[in-house]
């Protein structure tokens, strides 16, 4: 989500590809953790996950998602996962992104008619310049339903026929605000760039929460009785703009009652 501005070079190339300095060994887990979490990517291979090989491999254990020069987006494009999402769940990554990188993690998503590996649904979203990271928004539907630092309710609105007349300026403008999580720059210094993140998803009804390194990022809670969701598919995203590079490991899910 979000514009990019274009870079170009020798130097774009360079930061791109030493984005990743190394994954580190994975933890293979099939059970469990201590804190019930339970790995989905396997660090090895891209079982269960499926994508476009042009864009997506695996690369010193991390799941990979790279735009070259030569590969340029004309929309994005996502890796889903093929496993079950329960409705109610936690998950936890670490990620690092290039410079002008755009990425994020879509859930409660649906595949697009029409169009392979493309997902409408609820999006924790990431970039390099941190302009969007720890949002909330909604690809191909609502659009940014909380900005970093705010806790929201959604109420409804109508059918999605009417959405676009309902946003403005990337946002959606129903959206009533309740509380400020901090002030959005101060956030912001919490979140490294050209390093590893940790993205922490929390998902229980129609309440979303996406904390960054421990700290609550933006607070949803979906009134929207039309537009929201309870259900659907997980998946990482590569988006339209310049060259970039995402990684992300240790990806793990724990299912809630």
């Amino acid at each position: 989500m979000g514009s990019i501005h274009s870079l170009k070079g020798p130097f774009l190339l360079s930061a791109l590809f030493l984005i990743i300095s190394s994954c580190g060994n994975f933890n293979n887990k099939h059970s469990p953790d201590g804190e019930g979490f339970v790995q989905i990517f396997d660090g090895k291979t891209l079982d269960h996950w499926k994508g476009d090989s042009v864009y997506w491999r695996v690369e010193d254990s991390c799941l990979v998602g790279v735009v070259t020069p030569e590969t340029l987006l004309k929309r994005n494009t996502f890796i889903i996962w093929q496993g079950d999402m329960p409705e109610n769940f936690e998950i936890k990554v670490d990620y690092k992104v290039s410079d002008q990188g755009n990425s994020g993690i879509n859930y409660r998503s649906v595949q697009v008619d029409g169009l392979p590996y493309a997902l409408r649904g609820y999006q924790a979203d990431l970039n390099g310049p941190n302009e969007y990271t720890g949002s909330n928004y909604e690809e191909r539907g609502r659009t940014t339903l909380a900005s970093r630092g705010q806790k929201v309710i959604l109420p409804t609105v109508g059918d999605r026929d009417s959405l676009k007349t309902h946003i403005s300026d990337n946002q959606w403008m129903p959206k009533i605000v309740t509380a400020s999580l901090g002030n959005i720059d101060s956030l912001k210094k919490n979140i490294k760039v050209n390093d590893w993140n940790e993205y922490h998803i929390i998902v229980r009804g129609n309440h979303m929460q996406h904390y960054v390194n421990g700290i609550l990022m933006s607070d949803v809670t979906d009134n929207d009785t039309v537009n929201r969701r309870f259900n659907g598919l997980l998946g990482v995203q590569v988006h339209v703009g310049p060259p970039m590079k995402i990684a992300y490991r240790n990806f793990r899910l724990k299912k809630l009652e």
